[in-house]
């Protein structure tokens, strides 16, 4: 395939390049598009050095799939003109999930959906994807009616700016001088606070929103009620979420272990003896979502409750990504574009 990966200096970006040699994504041509201060560098993949180029003026990337990650202004702007000249986009920003013209896909869950494409598919939002990894196989099961969620969110959702002040905040405090906030409103070392996205006339803020909306359109669940609590903590990488799900028939503890083992891309950690589940230290840089604490919800009777961590950057931004581009190509996908 000829690859593109819009947005290649940043977290996400260079984590589908780890990702596309890790997983041998098979690439003929690999085109890296940054912005113009960075035209020119080089970034190495597999021995070999690539130059950063700025996106064309006419939407020709020149590529059969283009994974993008360069912000949700720039998707608005360009991506139906890549989708013109040839490419598939699928695309890691909030630009396009919720359109209509648009499938919003987690392969394991819904993969299908990527084949009805009009030249873009959407990467869900982390929180979403690390949440519905645990849930789409119950819902399957069972149908869910509801859930609360609260969510554990690393700074790693805001790119490596968010790990940089991490990692200045806390040695500033540290060494007892004082902090400076740059990439988020409060201070974030030895801090947690409300997820900093906008706040609508509901009390909810955008990442809760996206965590009901993107669900329902994930799950073909358009009843499915969602409440969600978005909260950033001084975490490096990987999301955690505290789940209490509500289904359409009363589930036992027995019954969640059983799907959950045997669904695709999870593992469960729960040691109660050893009072050890999932941790974002252990999720960090794991292909698989864990899940554990999984007990009876004791405020209703037949609900469930239980603890989910995914790395954000991974599953929940670039290899999902990547999973959708290779799921086309095992669908044979392309060659039907080419027969056609």
């Amino acid at each position: 395939m000829r690859v593109a990966i819009v947005g290649a200096t940043g977290a996400v970006g260079q984590e589908f390049l780890r990702l596309l040699d890790e997983r041998n994504f098979p690439i003929t041509t690999l085109r890296l598009y940054a912005s113009e201060r960075s035209a020119g560098k080089k970034i190495s993949y597999k021995g070999q050095e690539i130059s950063l180029e700025v996106l064309p003026e006419d939407g020709n990337l020149d590529v059969d799939i283009a994974f993008s990650s360069a912000g949700g202004s720039i998707s608005k702007a360009d991506a139906w003109q890549w989708a013109e000249h040839g490419a598939v986009v699928i695309d890691n920003t909030s630009a396009w999930r919720m359109d209509e013209r648009v499938p919003l896909v987690v392969p394991e869950i819904n993969g299908e959906a990527a084949l009805e494409n009009n030249g873009i598919i959407a990467n869900p939002n982390c929180s979403t994807i690390i949440a519905l990894m645990a849930l789409a196989p119950l819902h399957k099961e069972f149908g869910l009616k509801r859930a609360i969620v609260d969510t554990y969110q690393a700074v790693s959702g805001a790119g490596a700016a968010g790990f940089a002040e991490l990692e200045s905040q806390t040695k500033a405090a540290l060494a007892g001088e004082a902090i400076e906030a740059k990439k988020f409103q409060h201070p974030i070392a030895f801090n947690l606070f409300s997820h900093d996205s906008e706040i609508d006339e509901t009390g909810y803020n955008f990442e809760e929103r996206k965590l009901l909306h993107e669900s329902r359109k994930i799950l073909a669940a358009p009843d499915l009620k969602i409440s969600a609590t978005c909260v950033r903590v001084p975490v490096y990488r990987a999301h955690t979420e505290a789940i209490h799900a509500e289904f359409e028939r009363a589930v036992t503890v027995d019954e969640v272990h059983e799907v959950l083992a045997s669904a695709e891309g999870i593992q469960i950690i729960d040691d109660r003896e050893n009072n050890t589940f999932p941790m974002p230290l252990a999720a960090s840089n794991q292909d698989d979502c864990f899940v554990g604490r999984i007990r009876e919800d004791s405020s209703l009777a037949g609900g469930i409750a239980l603890f989910v961590s995914g790395d954000q950057i991974r599953k929940g931004a670039a290899l999902n990504a990547v999973q959708i581009g290779e799921y086309l190509i095992d669908q044979n996908y392309f060659k039907k574009l080419v027969v056609k």
